[in-house]
């Protein structure tokens, strides 16, 4: 990594750099937030645009050059952690996360770092799955980033100094942001992770240039509220239902939308009977006030570890011959559902890899549960697996091709099982363990497995029919999020430490670069110049690629 400058030095690079580029410094305010298809050179917020389409107009890089790909720069982080971060591009300077908390700003074209802030977290932060970060959001000059000791901060774009931070939740609690915030307008949204810690879960809003907190609204009802009565007894209290993915937006209607992960404990609900609302479901939120519109739930009385926090991506399109504002959500728990998002209405849902713990999907969307399939003391095998049909890895949907890319763990198991778990803050409060063939990372595992116990792949669906158009399978699952561009080039790759260029009509591979490290994040493409780049973070670094000169 190169050395970090003064901060009069950093200035006039900065200054430099944007007077070369035939720029001037632009603050990115809400118009541009809104209207990111004016400007597909920058990538303004976690998905790309409000819609999470991760779909970009570039397209310089196309099916027939691709091959021609080379590796321009790369950053090299000091943590090794999981490197899960999507980074921002703003007019030629890049934002990056890496692990656990620290902000890089960086010279999209060459790699050269700007400016570093280091935030140490607290050292009680509980956290289930690693310390990892995805990502920032932007306003103004204003950089926003979610920490895994639960804060909010705000971060000079300029210079990397701080200007407020607020405390989200108890990091003692179990309390944790691993998330991009949204922003929307003056507004800074965030969820809070710790599901595992049986947190109550909550979605919050924040003045983006105080901090003070707006609105916040609780995933599991209270006394009095609607749906309380889905949770037995005091089982609402820790009941977990967490937010750790970035939302989305629709400015028309002034709903931004959220998946709430999975209810607490995780494997065994024998003291939370009900659905508990409104975990693993869809909730859409009046931006302004924090208000529930309306909810979908995914899974209800989760008991195989099902988060719903997939990323809701947003299609204006026909359905059945008619104008319809539509979501469309490939759910861990093995679905691909259509939703109306004006009003939350059941369109259309189907299984894109092997289910067996519900039999299909009724008229309204409610899953069938099939006999024997509940977690037990002994254990009982289920398809999809407890990491599930799909995670947190974003999708993307391309409005060239109208299909929906899935980055899947297919066909693979779990064996179920449950024991009794007591609630203690601060500590797991799982009620069981999953045992899989393909291992859980987080633990560093390694095992060998064969295809018949499950393998990763790309899959390629028509969201109005469930028709696999195309699958990709590789040797190995995946953690990666998936792009896709105007010249119909998709971009992802898989823990082999494989980064792919494929076609993305019919998944054939038109370029392939080996990383050394697993890709546990999203590509983004971006333009410095005259040139178009793409991105993408792998084990310990961010790799940028362009075509030969």
């Amino acid at each position: 990594m190169m050395p970090i400058e003064t901060a009069r030095a950093v200035m006039i690079r900065i200054f430099i750099l944007f007077l070369l580029s035939g720029t001037l410094y632009a603050q990115v305010t809400s118009e541009r937030l809104l209207h990111p298809e004016r400007e597909p050179q920058n990538w303004l917020s976690y998905s790309g645009s409000y819609s999470s389409q991760r779909y970009s107009t570039l397209d310089q890089i196309t099916r027939d050059n691709a091959k021609n790909l080379e590796l321009k720069w790369v950053f090299q982080s000091r943590s090794l952690e999981k490197f899960e971060a999507t980074p921002l591009v703003v007019d030629g300077v890049m934002y990056l996360t890496q692990p656990p908390n620290d902000v890089v700003a960086l010279d999209a074209k060459t790699g050269r770092a700007f400016w570093i802030y280091e935030y140490k977290p607290a050292a009680d932060a509980r956290l289930c799955c690693g310390q990892v970060n995805r990502g920032l959001g932007i306003l103004g000059d204003t950089l926003f980033m979610g920490t895994i000791d639960a804060h909010l901060l705000a971060i000079d774009a300029k210079t990397g100094k701080p200007i407020w931070n607020v405390e989200v939740g108890s990091a003692k609690a179990g309390y944790a942001i691993t998330h991009a915030p949204l922003v929307v307008k003056n507004t800074v949204i965030v969820g809070v992770a710790g599901g595992e810690y049986g947190i109550r879960g909550f979605v919050a809003a924040y003045d983006a240039a105080t901090g003070k907190e707006k609105w916040k609204f609780y995933t599991i009802p209270g006394p009095g509220e609607t749906g309380h009565d889905t949770w037995e007894g005091d089982s609402w209290q820790h009941g977990g239902a967490p937010v750790w993915i970035t939302g989305s937006y629709d400015p028309d209607l002034n709903l931004t939308y959220w998946g709430v992960g999975n209810p607490g404990p995780d494997w065994n609900g024998d003291d939370r009977e009900g659905d508990n609302l409104y975990s693993d479901s869809v909730i859409a939120l009046d931006a302004d006030t924090g208000k529930l519109k309306w909810h979908f739930q995914f899974t209800p009385h989760d008991e195989y570890d099902f988060d719903a926090v997939q990323i809701p991506v947003l299609v204006d399109t026909e359905w059945e011959g008619v104008p319809r504002k539509l979501m469309m959500w490939a759910n861990r728990n093995g679905f691909f559902y259509v939703l109306d998002r004006v009003n939350g209405k059941f369109l259309w849902g189907s299984p894109f890899v092997k289910v067996t713990w519900a039999t299909g999907l009724d008229k309204n969307g409610r899953p069938i549960p099939a006999p024997n399939t509940k977690p037990t003391r002994e254990g009982v095998k289920v398809y999809p697996g407890n990491q599930g049909a799909t995670n947190w890895f974003s999708p993307s949907y391309s409005p060239r091709t109208k299909l929906f890319y899935i980055p899947t763990w297919a066909d693979y198991f779990s064996v179920y099982t449950k024991t009794s778990t007591p609630f203690q803050e601060g500590r797991f409060y799982l009620g069981g363990l999953p045992r899989s063939a393909i291992p859980m990372m987080v633990r560093g595992a390694v095992k060998t497995w064969t295809e018949e116990d499950g393998y990763g792949s790309f899959i390629a669906i028509d969201p109005r029919t469930g028709e696999k158009k195309w699958e990709f399978k590789m040797n190995d699952v995946t953690d990666s999020g998936l792009l896709t561009t105007a010249s119909d080039v998709l971009f992802g790759g898989g823990r082999e430490g494989h980064f792919y260029a494929l076609d993305a009509r019919d998944g054939k591979v038109l370029w392939k670069a080996s990383l050394g490290g697993m890709v546990d994040s999203g590509a983004i493409t971006f333009k410095a110049g005259e040139t178009q780049y793409v991105s993408v973070a792998a084990g310990q670094s961010l790799f940028t690629f362009a075509l030969r000169n």
